[in-house]
């Protein structure tokens, strides 16, 4: 057993004092109390460590790259996206796990102790299949082993360009798969999960209603029985007309009036919906997968997070192109979002609960939730996924409970107090810092040096 003794920590019950936590073999939370070994570390402040439930790592390499002003006089997401992929055509297996597994150790840093990958680079430059079909799945599931994180591998059939089934081109051929080709990859994958840490999980992800057609999504519903669907859903004006074009439905009416959407399913940024769609996904229980910088960063729209929380709606945070990661600037974003929408203050915490707490216990349980991940609480039988953080400093002013959530937040300098993060028992953060930060950055600053500074 090892020991962590917390003058303060978040438990399942609620905020407590003078702490110990035990952690077996197992990865697990094996005991919560009083402290009866003086063989511990000691931490200020011990929260329970969130899952980033969306994310493509190799976005992470293109991060100032898109940020001036195309030919198109009103530069859009759909302009950003033409970039991505030529971009992503020229990226080799050896930088695609550079890039995964720097992207891999800033999550830890920032504070996330898992992620949910949403994997669609499947194949070489131009779509040629690799000799080994899973080659890049299994690139992402080595750089998780080499930073320690916590992994939900979804890889992800994408079919067409659009509703109109039209061919995958350029560098979007890298995605394609058929549903037979794709459930090949799908079952290596699943054979590289289970040969690795045994609290690494895999899903399915059909990218979205455009890019996979009625028969593939019944099909990737129904190839991984038991874990996790993420599909991207509503994230643009223009995606929502073309599906209404082609289907008469909008995307989120439609998939809740063809599939039994329930708690399995994590449908990503929902940034176009109607007050009644609004309504109908929160009672699904299934979990909205917000990405509030990203969204920000393309102009998505804002997510009505006010009306879905006061429905019961379940949220989760995702950091997807990686533009910036960093836990509390998703959760803060969120929030301002709302504020600025509404012109109010405060717009998601409730009469018993600051909006630190609201947002906070909402991405824990969100998270887990989406990733299919036993964790998302301090408490005996969990994966022992933690945050340590020190508030005797200029940002937190030893604040104690749900102020101290508020000051990490909206203080700007959160991330400045985390000393320590561990990932199912995995000591992966000591100090503020990944163990292995200096080569993984070496690592990366070559891969990218070979890709140039332009796309």
């Amino acid at each position: 057993m090892r020991y962590i003794h917390a003058k303060q920590i978040l438990t399942s019950d609620g905020w407590k004092n003078d702490v110990q936590v035990g952690i077996g073999t197992d990865g697990r939370i094996a005991y919560l109390g009083p402290k009866t070994s003086n063989d511990s570390q000691s931490v200020d402040l011990l929260l329970p460590a969130p899952v980033n439930l969306h994310s493509h790592t190799f976005q992470r390499a293109m991060a100032g790259l898109t940020e001036a002003r195309g030919p198109d006089p009103k530069d859009s997401f759909w302009t950003w996206r033409t970039l991505m992929y030529r971009f992503l055509d020229q990226l080799n297996p050896d930088q695609i796990e550079a890039i995964a597994t720097l992207v891999f150790m800033e999550m830890l840093e920032a504070g996330y102790a898992g992620v949910c990958e949403f994997h669609y680079l499947h194949h070489n430059v131009g779509g040629k299949t690799y000799a080994n079909l899973s080659e890049l799945s299994e690139r992402i599931v080595k750089a998780a082993e080499t930073t320690g994180i916590g992994l939900t591998l979804l890889p992800v059939l994408y079919q067409f360009g659009g509703c109109d089934k039209r061919p995958l081109q350029g560098g979007q051929r890298r995605f394609w798969n058929d549903p037979d080709q794709f459930a090949t990859l799908h079952q290596a994958a699943t054979s590289a999960i289970a040969t690795s840490s045994p609290d690494y999980n895999i899903g399915v992800a059909p990218h979205s209603i455009r890019a996979v057609d009625a028969v593939g999504l019944n099909a990737m519903v129904n190839l991984c029985p038991q874990g996790p669907v993420h599909m991207h859903l509503a994230e643009q004006v223009a995606e929502v007309k073309e599906i209404q074009a082609h289907l008469h439905a909008r995307p989120t009416e439609w998939l809740l009036d063809n599939h039994d959407v329930d708690p399995r399913w994590c449908l990503i940024h929902c940034t176009q919906m109607t007050a009644d769609e609004t309504q109908r996904l929160a009672k699904t229980k299934a979990v909205a997968g917000l990405c509030p910088i990203t969204e920000s960063n393309l102009g998505d729209g804002i997510f009505n997070g006010t009306d879905y929380l006061n429905a019961s709606g379940t949220i989760g945070m995702g950091s997807d192109s990686n533009v910036h990661i960093s836990l509390f600037e998703e959760l803060k974003t969120l929030e301002y979002s709302q504020r600025l929408r509404d012109h109010s203050r405060a717009a998601l915490a409730t009469q018993d609960r600051s909006t630190g707490r609201v947002l906070f216990d909402a991405t824990l349980k969100g998270g887990a939730q989406a990733a299919g991940r036993n964790a998302g609480a301090i408490q005996i039988g969990m994966l022992a996924d933690m945050i340590g953080l020190e508030v005797d400093n200029q940002w937190l002013c030893n604040r104690q409970d749900d102020t101290a959530l508020d000051s990490l937040i909206f203080g700007g300098n959160g991330q400045n107090c985390i000393t320590d993060v561990w990932s199912a028992g995995r000591h992966v953060v000591k100090a503020g810092q990944h163990p292995q930060r200096h080569a993984i950055i070496q690592n990366f600053v070559a891969a990218i040096t070979d890709l140039g500074q332009t796309i």
